[in-house]
């Protein structure tokens, strides 16, 4: 990348006043150089940010941050918006433990006016925004800048008709990069919004409406245009929701030119009450391989420009194990349903939507519905599936007790990226599905440390477990290096090297458990080791098996509080369990962006970490 000419010149969203056109379009080249560079070294969302550069300047030569708030959905857009906010000497660190995180954050930058990892949420909060700055006599704008998907989540429509009735100064941008709403079509389309986004038009409007009020027929004139207005729209557009709810409507707008967008801002901020506007722009623009395939590119790992490859296969993964095996129960049960919400590769299920397409179902970034669509197609005997990330299917947690639990549904959840994630941060992190899950009634949960054993939960959810099940796995590919194995698989797995010392674990911290046991050994320590691949409910024969040791210790990549080592200790006291009991969990905290070695590390789940543990609760 050569050295930027006039990237370097930007240290907060003022220094755009002083920039020329020719410049602000240098300036976008430079963060497009800029951003596929950066992001090729430390990995991150590379399309969706391509596509919003021309916009997010546009935002700030417009409004006035940080004294007007903006709202970014879908967080993963917001990294333009980091780098002329006085952040892009920190981008060799983006999504790094201690660095910059990759979604907006309060904590980080007071330009960042909301935290945003999950969808759907910008209108909610920026109306609440607005409110509060309202009330407080605060004269500014909030800008909800939503997109990308979100437009399927249902909180959009809620806050559209809360919002809609008001009168705050809510601006919102819906980002269309063909990832959401259908485009609008047609030259009468394009030519009313080269009129309609004009400050022009909107001066010219109030000047008729101000005539029409003064002559003495001018209301039932004004009606009249009004209502042949609507209905020649409606006709235009197809549907008129955006005003129907309250809202005043610009666009669409062409999402890549810098003074179109600049001037249709303009015009919103000049009507004073909540304004949507429709903004058309190519996700991955700019880079050809990201264009060609946006999907790929949208979180994507450190790559090379040149070749566009990543240097990490998705092939081999836990999600890619769990879709294949999914798609061959498949083959030969035609009840079986795959389910997702808008991440069908990031959940490995493009493999059962290539065999099974009639039974593929993506219902987009909607996962509430996606629950509860599912306990509908379960009531009709059918085996559905749905794959979903573990910090995503905590928006659906009503669903699962409501809609599926209550009725002991068939209802099967592949939850990806259960545990720790890394990079992503605390609104990624899966370290709460077991404390939620495990807590309802008619739930059956397994967490498979190996692709085999993903196989096998899945089979056993299918065949063998009725109600609610959940099988959770985590991200990237495994990695065992151990011999706890055996020819059958069963709900856990014993092996016995002790009488006294017992540790209790499952999932992917079983392979550093058995690293540290080896270390142990060397100690003059033996730890007999359980673990367990059906984690809840706990299986009867478990408690009688650890109330025999006189030091257990439990390991999980999980929240402490309400996790499986609380759940043993309760089963075990109740049993009358006299021994010492430690548990190693992740407690009380939301857990901030490094890479999962560091998070293990961290919260003594390494083996290194498991050794210390012991060493200081061992009791002889």
């Amino acid at each position: 990348m050569k050295k930027p000419q006039i990237l370097d010149k930007i240290n907060n969203p003022r220094d755009l006043d002083k920039l020329t056109k020719d410049e602000i379009k240098i300036l976008t080249e430079e963060i497009r150089g800029f951003l596929i560079d950066s992001i090729s070294k430390t990995g991150g969302h590379l399309a969706s940010n391509l596509g919003v550069v021309e916009l997010t300047l546009a935002i700030h030569k417009v409004f006035d941050s940080p004294n007007d708030k903006i709202v970014w959905d879908v967080g993963h857009q917001c990294y333009t918006h980091k780098i002329i906010t006085g952040r892009k000497n920190g981008f060799d660190k983006l999504r790094k433990e201690n660095g910059l995180s990759g979604f907006p954050k309060p904590s980080e930058s007071e330009h960042d006016a909301f935290i945003a990892g999950h969808s759907s949420t910008s209108i909610s909060a920026g109306f609440g925004i607005a409110k509060a700055m309202s009330l407080k006599g605060k004269d500014n704008y909030v800008v909800a800048v939503i997109g990308d998907g979100a437009f399927t989540g249902g909180m959009v429509y809620e806050a559209f008709n809360n919002a809609g009735r008001s009168n705050e100064k809510l601006i919102v941008i819906l980002n269309h990069n063909e990832m959401s709403i259908s485009k609008n079509v047609g030259a009468c389309a394009k030519y009313l919004s080269s009129i309609r986004s004009k400050p022009e038009y909107r001066n010219l409007k109030k000047v008729i409406e101000n005539i029409l009020n003064h002559m003495p027929f001018g209301n039932a004139i004004k009606k009249s245009i009004v209502t042949s207005k609507s209905s020649f729209k409606k006709m235009i557009y197809g549907n008129t929701f955006f005003e129907d709810m309250g809202f005043d409507y610009l666009g669409p707008i062409n999402g890549h030119n810098y003074e179109d967008l600049v001037d249709a801002l303009e015009t919103a901020k000049a009507i004073k009450r909540p304004v949507v506007v429709y903004v058309d722009t190519t996700k991955g623009k700019g880079y050809s391989y990201a264009e060609e395939n946006p999907g790929a590119y949208h979180g994507t790992p450190a790559f090379d420009i040149e070749t566009g490859n990543p240097d990490i296969s998705a092939q081999d993964s836990y999600s890619s194990a769990f879709g294949k095996s999914l798609a061959e129960f498949a083959d030969n049960d035609d009840k079986i349903c795959a389910v997702t919400a808008a991440m069908k590769y990031g959940t490995g299920l493009q493999y059962f939507c290539c065999k099974h397409k009639d039974r593929f179902f993506d219902v987009g970034i909607a996962e509430q519905h996606a629950v509860t669509f599912c306990a509908g197609l379960a009531s009709q005997g059918m085996k559905p599936v749905f794959a979903v990330y573990s910090s995503f299917l905590q928006r659906g947690f009503d669903q699962v007790i409501h809609d599926c639990a209550i009725e002991n549904q068939n209802v099967i959840f592949g939850i990806d990226r259960a545990g720790l994630v890394g990079e992503d941060g605390e609104t990624h992190q899966g370290i709460f599905d077991v404390m939620f899950l495990c807590s309802i009634p008619n739930v059956t949960v397994y967490s498979p440390e190996s692709y085999d054993e993903v196989k096998f939960s899945l089979e056993q959810s299918l065949y063998k477990q009725k109600g609610v099940k959940a099988i959770r796995y985590p991200r990237g590919s495994q990695n065992i290096n151990h011999t706890l194995v055996c020819d059958k698989y069963e709900d856990y797995l014993m092996q016995k090297n002790s009488d006294e010392n017992l540790i209790v674990t499952y999932g992917k911290v079983t392979n550093e458990v058995c690293q540290a046991v080896k270390e142990l050994k060397q100690k003059g320590i033996d730890c007999s080791i359980l673990k367990l691949i059906k984690i809840s409910p706990i299986p009867t024969d478990v408690i009688g098996t650890a109330k025999q040791y006189k030091n257990i210790f439990v390991f999980e990549e999980v929240i402490k509080n309400g996790g499986i080592g609380q759940k043993l200790l309760s089963e075990l006291v109740e049993n009358g369990y006299k021994g010492n009991i430690k548990i190693t969990a992740i407690d009380n905290q939301f857990v901030k962006q490094a890479s999962v070695t560091s998070c293990y590390k961290k919260f003594n789940l390494d083996k290194d970490g498991i050794i210390e543990v012991i060493l200081k609760n061992y009791n002889k």
